[in-house]
């Protein structure tokens, strides 16, 4: 949510420096992807206000392929091999060859998906600073849809919806709440868009405390360089349906968008290990094969918890 009406998420300076990126061109012996670079440095969207933007790469499939190999050049093998090499090295949790390749993200987001986002300490970060710039006036407002009453069995999330007027009333109560924080944080500035104070009277406080009332709401912004192995166990946890509703949007446009276009074959090798795919303890193992076997089993018959053996039944389609 903004005071500008627009459905364009980059600013007016951010979009002019992506349109003069997007301009040039730079010739190197170094492999790019093609599906890629169609969206090199453009903002993908996310939730209202957000995007994600590729700013740089480096690596692809084939470089997972030949780091595997320890090999000096390309395309001796077939794509067919690669694959199946890829999938061997998914299937097998060997990690190594995916950190070889690395991404660099732009990433616009609301300060309370930021706190989520940085549990992920395997990348490196750099924040939008507030203590020497001054925050723009964007905050995230979910969709109705999304206002739901506290889960009655997950403590970390949402049930059912609410109730269309009281909806009606929490999204009214998180814009002026943000448009009046925000009104305060100009007050205590007492800074203008050129830097000069608006009371010539008054000094202004510094920008590192006048932040602290802004909401969890406001948008942040932060470049986040990752290697692959990394990012894929990123996705792995914020892709997943008990992920909170804000991050899986993020989760899924970087699945979609930016992994589909650059490594495709590892993409479908991560969705069908990881993404789609389970892993079974020996216990979870041991109920399966007597289940194969004929045996009718019950969960007494076994050391494993009710949740435990919840998640199996409903992993194998036995709920």
């Amino acid at each position: 949510m903004t005071d500008t009406d627009t459905n364009n998420p980059l600013t007016p300076d951010q979009q002019a420096e992506v349109d003069a990126l997007r301009t040039e061109s730079h010739a190197t012996l170094r492999p790019t992807v093609p599906e890629l670079e169609e969206v090199l440095y453009q903002a993908l969207p996310v939730l209202d206000r957000g995007f994600v933007r590729v700013i740089d790469y480096m690596g692809d499939d084939a470089a997972i392929v030949q780091a595997a190999r320890v090999s000096y050049g390309r395309g001796t093998k077939r794509s067919r091999d690669d694959r199946g090499l890829i999938n061997y090295l998914m299937r097998n949790w060997h990690t190594s060859p995916f950190e070889m390749c690395e991404i660099k993200l732009h990433v616009k987001l609301p300060i309370f998906v930021a706190r989520q986002w940085i549990r992920h300490r395997t990348a490196n970060v750099n924040e939008y600073s507030a203590r020497y710039s001054v925050l723009d006036n964007e905050f995230y407002v979910p969709d109705r849809e999304q206002l739901r009453a506290q889960s009655a069995s997950n403590r970390q999330g949402r049930g059912d919806l609410i109730e269309a007027d009281e909806a009606e009333q929490v999204m009214e109560i998180l814009r002026e709440d943000a448009m009046r924080s925000y009104a305060h944080y100009e007050e205590m500035l007492n800074e203008g868009p050129d830097g000069e104070r608006v009371d010539p009277e008054r000094q202004g406080l510094a920008r590192e405390l006048a932040r602290m009332n802004l909401s969890l709401g406001f948008y942040t912004q932060w470049y986040w360089k990752v290697d692959l192995h990394n990012l894929m166990h990123f996705l792995r946890l914020r892709a997943d349906p008990h992920a909170q509703f804000e991050i899986r949007e993020y989760a899924d446009v970087i699945t979609n968008e930016v992994m589909k276009r650059w490594v495709p074959a590892t993409l479908a090798a991560f969705e069908n290990y990881r993404l789609n795919g389970a892993q079974l303890s020996a216990q979870q193992l041991d109920v399966v094969r007597r289940l194969l076997a004929g045996e009718e089993v019950e969960r007494s018959s076994t050391e494993m918890s009710p949740a435990e053996w919840r998640e199996l039944m409903a992993t194998i389609g036995r709920d």
